[in-house]
C-alpha cells in the first residue's frame, strides 16, 4: 500500500509489521489511530498526524514564548502539553512576559516535559503559527524549501518544530501567504516545485539567508493525493510587492 491520507480506523497495512507512531493492531492488521498520512513502506507501519499539539523530541529546535516570570526563572510556552522552565542564569538579560526565544530540546520525560538548552532571545520579528506536524514541509528535504522561501521573500527565518515560524525583515506579507499556502497544501506532492514556479528565478537577496537555527529532517514528508492542483499565487505576490513599495515611500 502506498502513502495516503487516512482517518482513524483506516487500514494502514494488511501485513504483519513493526508498529510505528499513531497505529494499532486488530486481527493481525495495522490500522490508523489518527487523521494523517500512512506509511507502510519497509518493516514499519506508521501514520504521520496532520493535527494536534507539539510532541517534544530531543534535539528539536523550538520557538518559545515567555508565559510566566518568577523569582528563579521563566515559564516557557512551547505550544505543547506542558510548560518548560528555564533559570534566569540561562540568559544574559532579564526577560519579560511575551519575549520570544529560540532553544534546543535536550531531554523529554514521560510527562512530555521538555528541558531546554542553548536558549537565546530573539529581537523583533513576527511569529507565524502553523500546525506542528506540518513544519517538515516548510523545511523540505535537506532544507530545500526553507532556503527557497528565504531567498524568495528576503526574510530572516527560523522554523521551530513546535509549529512557530519566527521571521523579520524582507517581505513579511508575502512570507505569511506562502507559509499559509504550504500549510494548507502540505498533503500534496511536488509542493517545492509549485513554490519554486511561483517565485520564478529566485534572486539572491543579501542578508536574506538568516540563521538556519533548525534541525533539517533527513527527508521531506512525502504525500499522496493524485496530481497537484494548479495554484495561482501571482495576484497575492503582486499585492505583497505593492505593499513593500508603499512602505518604502
Amino acid at each position: 500500500m502506498s502513502k495516503k491520507v487516512v482517518v482513524p480506523g483506516d487500514l494502514v497495512s494488511a501485513e504483519r509489521k513493526r508498529l510505528g507512531s499513531n497505529v494499532f493492531v486488530a486481527d493481525g492488521k495495522v490500522y490508523a489511530k489518527v487523521l494523517g498520512i500512512s506509511d507502510d513502506e519497509g518493516e514499519v507501519a506508521s501514520v504521520v498526524a496532520l493535527e494536534g499539539k507539539y510532541n517534544p523530541q530531543p534535539q528539536d529546535t523550538v520557538i518559545g514564548v515567555v508565559g510566566r516570570v518568577v523569582f528563579a526563572g521563566y515559564g516557557i510556552n512551547l505550544n505543547s502539553y506542558t510548560e518548560s522552565f528555564m533559570p534566569k542564569s540561562a540568559f544574559r538579560e532579564e526577560l519579560k512576559m511575551g519575549d520570544i526565544i529560540v532553544a534546543t530540546i535536550s531531554y523529554v520525560n514521560e510527562l512530555k516535559e521538555a528541558d531546554l538548552e542553548y536558549a537565546k532571545k530573539l529581537y523583533g520579528g513576527d511569529i507565524i503559527e502553523v500546525t506542528p506536524v506540518r513544519t517538515p514541509r516548510l523545511i523540505g528535504k535537506n532544507g530545500s524549501m526553507l532556503d527557497l522561501i528565504r531567498r524568495g521573500t528576503g526574510c530572516e527565518i527560523i522554523i521551530g518544530k513546535n509549529g512557530r515560524v519566527w521571521a523579520r525583515n524582507g517581505n513579511l506579507p508575502l512570507l505569511k501567504k506562502v507559509v499559509k499556502f504550504i500549510e494548507e497544501n502540505s498533503y500534496k506532492s511536488n509542493l517545492t516545485n509549485t513554490i519554486e514556479s511561483f517565485f520564478g528565478e529566485v534572486p539572491s537577496v543579501p542578508g536574506a539567508k538568516g540563521k538556519k537555527g533548525t534541525d533539517t529532517p533527513s527527508e521531506e514528508s512525502e504525500v499522496l493525493g493524485g496530481e497537484s492542483e494548479e495554484i495561482n499565487l501571482t495576484q497575492e505576490k503582486q499585492e505583497s510587492e505593492e505593499y513593500d513599495t508603499t512602505e518604502g515611500e
